[in-house]
């Protein structure tokens, strides 16, 4: 009868002459080591060879293992932390990192990064994907969050002072007569009231809505967080010219800021900017301020644009609520490229097209406040600029949104 066959003996790991500084002495005490595999991962055996015949035996948590950031190159000696037993030096390199090999030793990510070209590579194609990711849904679903518990006296204390600053840098008041303010105030009053419970993505935030009106820009109208919404002269003016617009276009228009009330579009961007830069920052460490910025500068223009179609849906389905049609808004919109009444300071300005935001002087004064202009073509650019004019083009396809509008259509239509 045969005997069952016994298991292979297991090798006896490699022994390795080394020096140990235990921490309570200054000298440099003659040692064995040898490296096996263990469950917790390689154990470190230590026999000391001065006579005191004391040993150790180390899981691989309690050793700080030395890392290779070479993989044709080794290093002249070996050190090894050993944590309150002191150190180890290694002479034998080689004969070090075939120990390790032969007790089956796991290197970390960031020595495999540095000496496998691979797994470098895979790191940074996961690392690429998940920052996309991060911005793509992540910061979008964290701001949707947080801005939900942003108080509404926040936002109307951040408008106060845009406006403050808006009023001292960039407009004046209205030379509208009174009658006519009032008479826009009253159709916009409708308008607010119109707004249905499923209208409003944040149920339980009552934005206070106040209709302003400004001189001394062209057409134009924006948004500021908590409820008010300016519009300037000219826009009303140009209301009157462009046939089949009037009134209706104006409403139109107010609709469409309504919307980004109602959306928190300034509070959001505001949010995604911090979130998104707190991210990097976390990824990328102290010494990527100037990543963060030019990414959240990026974010902001993809995230207003994605506002603008936004409230362009809002519009049509608050205008729809009225019974009113957004074609005459979009008359205006298209409108607006001829604009040309020679009222500012002396000279002639074509208006801006529409999708940009209000003028803005700092970070701190203008989280941008959203409108319903955009960036004027490059030609005008700097002269505006030179007049405080400092537009981000959130929306330039003017036309095809115009034509969305009058189909009643708009990109990626969704109140939620």
């Amino acid at each position: 009868m045969t005997s069952p066959a016994s298991p292979a003996p297991t090798a006896a790991p490699a022994v390795l002459n080394a020096v140990w500084f235990d921490g309570r002495s200054s000298r440099a005490r003659p040692v064995q080591i040898a490296l096996r595999p263990d469950a917790g991962g390689t154990r470190l055996l230590l026999k000391a060879l001065d006579g005191e015949h004391e040993r150790l035996s180390l899981a691989a948590r309690e050793v700080g293992w030395p890392e290779r950031w070479s993989a044709g190159r080794a290093p002249p000696r070996v050190a090894v932390d050993l944590g309150p037993h002191g150190s180890l030096q290694v002479d034998d390199v080689a004969g070090w990192q075939a120990a390790l090999a032969a007790a089956r030793h796991r290197a970390p990510l960031a020595e495999r990064m540095q000496t496998q070209w691979r797994v470098l590579l895979a790191v940074l194609v996961l690392a690429v994907a998940g920052v996309a990711a991060f911005y793509r849904w992540g910061t979008p679903w964290a701001a949707e969050q947080i801005t939900r518990h942003v108080p509404l006296s926040w936002e109307q204390s951040l408008s106060a002072q845009a406006m403050e600053q808006i009023d001292a840098n960039y407009l004046k008041p209205s030379q509208l007569p009174k009658a006519r303010q009032d008479q826009l105030r009253a159709e916009f009053n409708q308008l607010v009231a119109a707004i249905t419970p499923t209208m409003r993505r944040y149920p339980n935030y009552k934005p206070v809505y106040k209709l302003e009106f400004r001189s001394k820009m062209g057409p134009n109208a924006f948004a500021l967080p908590g409820g008010t919404i300016v519009m300037t002269d000219a826009m009303v003016k140009q209301a009157a010219t462009v046939p089949g617009t009037g009134d209706t276009a104006l409403l139109g228009v107010l609709a469409h800021e309504i919307g980004h009330v109602e959306n928190r579009h300034t509070t959001r961007m505001v949010v995604e900017q911090g979130v998104l830069n707190v991210g990097l920052g976390l990824a990328l460490g102290d010494v990527s301020t100037l990543v963060q910025m030019g990414a959240s500068a990026l974010t902001g223009l993809a995230y207003q644009r994605g506002h603008e179609s936004e409230s362009d849906c809002y519009a049509v389905a608050l205008m729809r609520q009225r019974g009113l049609s957004t074609t005459p808004m979009a008359d205006l919109l298209l409108g607006l490229d001829r604009w040309d009444d020679g009222s500012n300071d002396g000279g002639t300005e074509k208006a801006n097209k529409p999708g940009t935001t209000a003028p803005r002087k700092d970070k701190a004064s203008a989280a941008p406040a959203a409108s319903a202009s955009s960036s004027a073509d490059a030609p005008q650019a700097e002269a505006k600029r030179e007049r405080g004019w400092d537009w981000f083009s959130t929306h330039p396809d003017t036309v095809g949104r115009a034509e969305r509008l009058k189909s009643a259509q708009p990109a990626d239509c969704k109140l939620r």
